[in-house]
Formats: C-alpha cells, sequence, structure tokens
C-alpha cells in the first residue's frame, strides 16, 4: 500500500529551504554553490559519499570514480569519504543545510526516514533498463518505500554460520550445506555434540540483538511487523515469531550449550575465542570471513554453513544502496554514474572489495564469486533465500528497536526475564511506540 501524503499538505525541510531562497543568505548555502551549477561551457561537478572503509573496497570506490571522470570529462564525479557509525546524523544535518552529497551510498534500512520526508529522489523513473532488469525484485523491496524506489541495492550480507571444521569432523555431525541445511532443531542437537570441556557449540555475539533475531526469523515465518489493510503496522510475538528467540535463550540458559559472556560482544569480539577453540561455531555476517582469514592462527582450520533453515532458508537483510538526493540539480547524471558504478564487472569488483554478495544477477554469476576458496560458494548458494528485512519500512522502527527490542531481547536472553514478559514489552509497549509514528 501507498503512503502518499495528500496533494499540498506536507510541509517538508525542503520546502521550508525553497521558501528561504528569496533570502540573501540563502546564496551562501554550500547547496546553491558553484559546485551545484553547470559553469558556462564547464562540466556538471557531483559529490558523490562513499563510507568504504576498507583497504579493497576504498580502492575500488576510487578506482571507479577515476575511471568514471575519465571516459566523461563533462560530468565529473567528486568523491566524498563518509563513515558508517555517523551517516545518519550527517546526513540528517546536511538534509536540514541543503548541503546533502548528491549521490549517497547508505544502507536500506537507515532509508525509511529520509524517504518519506522527502530527502531522496524517487528513483523509479530514472533506473536504466538493464539495472532495473539485472537486480531481482527481492531486492529492489529493499530500496522501495511507499511504492517509491529511493535506494538501488547493491551489495547483501547474509548471516552464516563460521564454524571450526576439526571440531565439527570429530563430533561426528552432519555437515550442512546450501542445498541441504541443518534446522534449528539440528543446529540445537549440533551444538550440543559441540559442547564439552571448556568449549561452548555455538557463541552468540548479540550486543545488538534485534536485527540479527528479526532477519533469523524469517527462516520460521516469523515477521513480527504486520501491516494492515489501512497501511498502518502492528507488532505481534506469535508462535513462528518466537522460534528463534527461544532456541538462543535455551542455548545459553537450558542445554547451556551456548556461551553467556558473549551475549553482550560484538562480532569481532567472539574471534579470539573462536581461534583459541572455546567456541565450535560463531554465526557471522558473511564479510566477517576477511576478519577471520587475516587473523586466525597458522594452521587454523575453519570454514562456512549455512544458517538454520526452518520452514523456509529465508533471512532478511538490509544491503547496501545508492540514492539521489531530491536537491540534486542533475539526477539524470547521477543515475548514469550509478548504472556505471553498479555495472556487472564493477559490481564484482566492489563485492570483492567488501567480501561480501552482489545483487546483480549478472555479477553473482561471475566465477571469482562462485570459488570454493574462503567459501565464496556458499555465499553465493544462499543469494536467492535473501529477503527484504521486516522492519524495513517500519516508521518508528529505530525507537522501538532502541527503546523495546534491545533491553528485552538482551535480558530474555541472559535468562532475567521470561518469554511471557518479553512479548510483553515488544507486543503491548512496542506498539504503543509505532502508534504515534502512524497517527
Amino acid at each position: 500500500m501507498r503512503h502518499d501524503p495528500p496533494p499540498g499538505g506536507r510541509v517538508t525541510r525542503r520546502g521550508l529551504l525553497a521558501a528561504a531562497a528569496a533570502l540573501p543568505a540563502a546564496a551562501l548555502l554550500p547547496g546553491c554553490s558553484a559546485a551545484r551549477r553547470r559553469p558556462a561551457g564547464g562540466p556538471v561537478t557531483l559529490r558523490f559519499q562513499s563510507l568504504a572503509w576498507q583497504q579493497d573496497s576504498l580502492k575500488a570506490n576510487r578506482q571507479l570514480v577515476a575511471e568514471w571522470n575519465r571516459q566523461h570529462p563533462d560530468v565529473r564525479v567528486q568523491y566524498v569519504q563518509g563513515a558508517w557509525p555517523t551517516v545518519h546524523d550527517q546526513l540528517l544535518t546536511s538534509f536540514e543545510g541543503g548541503e546533502a552529497p548528491d549521490i549517497i551510498h547508505d544502507a536500506s534500512d537507515d532509508l525509511v526516514d529520509f524517504a518519506y520526508s522527502g530527502d531522496l529522489a524517487d528513483l523509479t523513473a530514472l533506473l536504466p533498463p538493464r539495472l532495473k532488469h539485472d537486480i531481482p525484485q527481492r531486492s529492489w523491496e529493499t530500496g522501495t518505500f511507499g511504492g517509491r524506489i529511493h535506494g538501488v541495492p547493491f551489495l547483501q550480507e547474509p548471516r552464516v554460520l563460521i564454524a571450526n571444521r576439526a571440531k565439527l569432523h570429530r563430533s561426528g555431525v552432519r555437515i550442512p550445506t546450501p542445498e541441504h541445511p541443518w534446522t534449528w532443531a539440528e543446529f540445537e542437537e549440533a551444538a550440543q555434540r559441540l559442547t564439552h570441556g571448556t568449549t561452548y557449540g555455538v557463541a552468540w555475539p548479540l550486543k545488538e540483538p534485534v536485527s540479527a533475531t528479526l532477519n533469523l526469523a524469517l527462516s520460521t515465518g516469523g515477521r513480527i511487523f504486520h501491516r494492515r489493510r489501512d497501511g498502518t503496522v502492528e507488532v505481534r510475538f506469535d508462535a513462528v515469531d518466537q522460534r528463534v528467540p527461544r532456541t538462543i535463550h535455551d542455548q545459553v540458559n537450558v542445554a547451556r550449550s551456548a556461551s553467556r559472556s558473549t551475549l553482550g560482544m560484538g562480532g569481532s569480539d567472539t574471534l579470539p575465542g573462536f581461534f583459541a577453540g572455546r567456541y565450535a561455531m560463531v554465526p557471522l555476517g558473511f564479510s566477517y570471513r576477511q576478519q577471520i582469514a587475516q587473523q586466525a592462527p597458522k594452521g587454523f582450520d575453519w570454514t562456512v554453513l549455512p544458517a538454520p533453515k526452518g520452514s523456509a532458508l529465508d533471512q532478511g537483510v538490509s544491503p547496501q544502496t545508492l540514492s539521489i538526493a531530491e536537491d540534486c540539480p542533475y539526477k539524470e547524471e547521477a543515475m548514469a554514474f550509478i548504472d556505471f558504478f553498479l555495472s556487472p564487472p564493477n559490481m564484482v569488483r566492489l563485492a570483492l572489495g567488501d567480501w561480501l554478495l552482489p545483487t546483480g544477477q549478472e555479477a553473482l554469476r561471475d566465477p571469482a564469486l562462485r570459488v570454493a576458496r574462503y567459501d565464496w560458494a556458499t555465499g553465493t548458494a544462499l543469494a536467492d533465500s535473501l529477503r527484504s528485512a521486516p522492519a524495513q519500512s517500519v516508521r518508528g522502527y529505530p525507537e522501538w528497536k532502541d527503546k523495546i527490542a534491545t533491553p528485552g531481547l538482551q535480558e530474555y536472553y541472559s535468562g532475567a526475564i521470561g518469554l511471557d514478559t518479553l512479548r510483553k514489552r515488544l507486543v503491548e509497549d512496542g506498539n504503543l511506540v509505532l502508534a504515534r509514528y502512524q497517527r
């Protein structure tokens, strides 16, 4: 269902900025500077803010910008370095001040408020047919808000199990594959069999528990967020939503097959214990393979396993995206750059640089992403099971996550509260939060 505002009924930050254009001071805004206009006989200049941070990814991004500039002297792209930890607040400030970059690198789960506030351009009619057809509809859904495409999804990350191969073989458990993954019951049994002495079968790094819980719950049919016919969203916590949280809780508090000490850790924090043999498996994002490949002790043998399957192998993802600011005066030129940047060969370069999967179907078929080394082939085999994260377009989700779900899940996983208390918090308290955003 679309969530269009009434015609003429919305006053946005952009409208206020436009109304201020008559003021002399407006001429001093960076968003109205000469760099934003086409000089007489000169090239267009577009600012591209990238969040690339790993060495290989930075190199690929900068090289692609340089290649574009060599091939397109009339449309120059200026590379601007951003940062993942601060991008939301930085974009909020830049949109408020009319200083937003023209082309914006972000993640799909960060776009919802910017999309509904009118800060991001509607890309639906701007997309070249090649790009539109190369990326599957399930991926386009991650960048679509109110029926409009506001972000081009291009890199995605499945959650997988990173496992100690030697411990797996010694335990005698069946080794799961993307074609024959473990069920959640088999995963629980395997974790039990891998637990002995000072070794836990699994370590759940859940410093940020919400996205992992919601995204893995898709495999059991869980969604938690359900859209009513009138377009509003309600929180439910039914049996299918509870399967994954109950598994984690019981592994920590009942079976004792999961380490309690890792619940407050980030993924990287678990790696020293994983290398030391304290945990046989760690559920992590696919890109953690890079850290493991670089940091693992010599001779440490590890492998990548698919996440467990419920009624399906599905899991939610929030891909990296490219968007165009609504204020950008050269949207067609900006889209031409995005089309170049995300051509199949370039998408492969970006995926290899970030150790992630591309969304483009042609890039996914590239042999470089289907090799056995570092289990790239395992990841690409999971691409068809990746779906839009359940909270993708829910207004009020950040507050629900921070104030309700994060503390609730942390207490539940540690054993401080039971399932009934967790349900009451997520549903009753959670719906009160969402209601404020849906009036």
